[in-house]
């Protein structure tokens, strides 16, 4: 659980100081809304149930930022084999994500921890060199 400690030496999880659930979700659907124009990266979501890719990845956000919400959604490594994701195509999304929790304010060192976090899923993700 990511967490860090604010003005009176109280626990406050990054998922409380971003706003909770209304503005996880509200990232992920700019985060969304920015990776399907990218004609790089949209073709990866062709035939996928974005409203259940949306909520997985509401949960995957919340949970990395020490919210009360578990992801529920397919093991990382499975849900991404064989799709050709690279690396380039990893740094793009990565890229995505920090633009759209910059728009919505979200403080540099949250928005460090979470690229840290998932800079570590990199490995279960990219399959193709």
């Amino acid at each position: 659980m990511v967490e860090h400690v604010q003005a009176g030496s109280e626990k406050t999880s990054d998922y409380a100081a971003v706003g909770g659930g209304a503005a996880v979700a509200s990232v992920v659907d700019l985060f969304y809304q920015s990776v399907l124009a990218d004609p790089q990266l949209a073709g990866y979501f062709a035939d996928t149930d974005l409203t259940r890719l949306k909520r997985h990845q509401v949960q995957l956000v919340s949970q990395v930022m020490g919210g009360p919400v578990s992801y529920e959604g397919a093991d990382l490594a499975a849900a991404h084999r064989g799709r050709g994701i690279t690396d380039e195509d990893f740094g793009l999304v990565v890229a995505h994500l920090i633009k759209a929790l910059e728009a919505h304010s979200v403080p540099q060192d949250i928005t460090d921890r979470v690229v840290q976090a998932l800079g570590a899923t990199q490995g279960d993700i990219v399959t193709a060199p």
